[in-house]
């Protein structure tokens, strides 16, 4: 038993009332249950919250519970904007106010980092998004039911299920052309009278819709993700539907992609161009990025332009350097630097991405710029090249070990690690440090308000 921990006396079932005393990251709230010695730890609750709950599961010394019902508010609480906010298991903190959603997300990261950093370091703290509300550029809409054999639904998963989806007609984290679309495409399923893709069955038609909306360009992608199950779907009263809506933005293309696999996530298995194009357009500081359906692109737009600002402040001096840009994506960093870089060479896992990247250098006239397309483990031996400074945006697990102790022995002064979980930053410090790099800065951008996710960035330098 862990030093300090003593034998819990509650049970699995029992219903049991505390005050939240604080929430650590990701989203894990610490319950002090009255007559208990231990906490029991739950998620989607702010700190301060008086709380009835039931406890779930106890292993290793820990219990871990579910809220059934807020007793008393915390005093920071607030009323969500989101009439759907608790049954929606998009948003986390939409009744907490934004100053101390930002409040919260910087204590947590800096908790995290002060344990994983050694030594001194500055820590700079989170910078807002620019926008607060209808800040995403991307969404995965699910099909299904709202309960068992309910009416056709089509939102996001209902908190805590795998199986029931909640209609999000009034979103808030998406702008209204979002919101159209989406009640529009579940008009025209539910006059099909087609059914949802069961994901334990393997059967059905509906599986996803996919919109994403540029903030500068206005520019709208619609793609309506089925099974080739059935072939009876009127894909053009579809079309002539959403091209009559009133919008903001301006329709580029609307796509039918047909998926198959029994995975639960949206994959492509052919696409068809149902009118337009399979692609658009968006901007970030001053360079053009031409977007397709699947390629990556950070989902908030003008927080994007927030991160890269700070990334290309903490890499500093490029001038006369080669830069090398690992898990580059669709080339976003790659680009902003590359026009004060002698060079900049782009690794990237996703084929596709790679592809894009070419073309959107193409398109920004940046002939400076190479990607290669492989995973950076094994691509990182055949560049051909010793790097002056390396950026690392790498996903969401983190750097695999062994590429990391590739890539700390290029010995470079300066390296700068964008992370989007700070876990797996954490953990990566530590081989870092352990290499002969130290860390200098680390500042945070909310990317994802309402949510528990933040971007941290990290500036290391080589201790001689």
């Amino acid at each position: 038993m862990k030093k300090g921990w003593i034998d819990i006396t509650m049970k699995k079932g029992q219903i049991l009332q505390g005050i939240i005393e604080k929430v650590e990251f990701p989203n894990k709230g610490i319950v002090r249950v009255e007559g208990e010695d231990k906490p029991v730890i739950v998620k989607n609750g702010i700190a301060g919250q008086k709380v009835e709950l039931s406890v779930n599961k106890i292993r290793k010394g820990k219990a871990e519970g579910r809220i059934l019902n807020v007793l008393e508010p915390a005093a920071d609480e607030c009323e969500s904007p989101c009439p759907h906010f608790g049954a929606c298991g998009g948003c986390t903190y939409q009744n907490l106010p934004y100053e101390k959603q930002l409040q919260m997300k910087s204590q947590q990261v800096k908790e995290m980092m002060d344990e994983a950093v050694n030594g001194d370091y500055i820590w700079e703290g989170v910078s807002p998004s620019p926008v607060q509300s209808a800040y995403r550029n991307k969404m995965e809409f699910s099909f299904g039911d709202e309960y068992k054999d309910g009416p056709l639904s089509l939102g996001m998963h209902k908190r805590g299920s795998f199986h029931d989806i909640v209609n999000v007609s009034e979103c808030q984290i998406v702008d209204e052309d979002y919101r159209k679309i989406l009640t529009c495409t579940l008009n025209c399923a539910r006059e099909s009278g087609l059914p949802y893709y069961h994901r334990m069955r393997h059967t059905g038609f509906f599986r996803h819709l996919l919109v994403r909306k540029a903030v500068k360009t206005g520019e709208i992608l619609v793609d309506l993700v089925t099974t080739t199950e059935y072939d009876s779907f009127d894909f053009a009263g579809w079309v002539n539907a959403l091209l009559a809506i009133e919008l903001d933005g301006k329709i580029a293309g609307i796509l039918h992609t047909k998926n198959d696999s029994v995975a639960d996530v949206v994959k492509d298995e052919g696409t068809e161009v149902l009118h337009g194009q399979s692609y658009f357009y968006e901007e970030l500081l001053g360079l053009k990025f031409k977007i397709t359906p699947f390629s990556f692109f950070q989902t908030n737009s003008l927080g994007a332009e927030v991160l890269y600002e700070k990334a290309r402040e903490y890499i500093g001096d490029t001038k006369d350097k080669v830069v090398f840009d690992l898990y580059s994506g669709t080339g976003t960093i790659a680009q902003i630097l590359a026009p004060v870089a002698e060079k900049v060479v782009g690794v990237e896992i996703v084929e596709e991405a790679v592809e894009a990247a070419k073309e959107n250098a193409a398109l920004n006239g940046l002939s400076n710029c190479t990607f290669w397309a492989g995973d950076v483990l094994k691509v990182i031996d055949e560049l051909g090249e010793v790097p002056d400074l390396i950026m690392l945006d790498p996903p969401r697990d983190g750097v695999h070990p062994k590429a990391l102790e590739k890539i700390t022995n290029f010995g470079v002064p300066r390296m700068v690690y964008i992370a989007c979980k700070p876990t797996s930053l954490a953990r990566d410090l530590e081989m870092l440090q352990g290499r002969g790099y130290k860390v200098e800065r680390i500042a945070c951008v909310d990317l994802f308000p309402s949510t528990y996710h933040v971007e941290c960035v990290t500036l290391l330098q080589r201790v001689k």
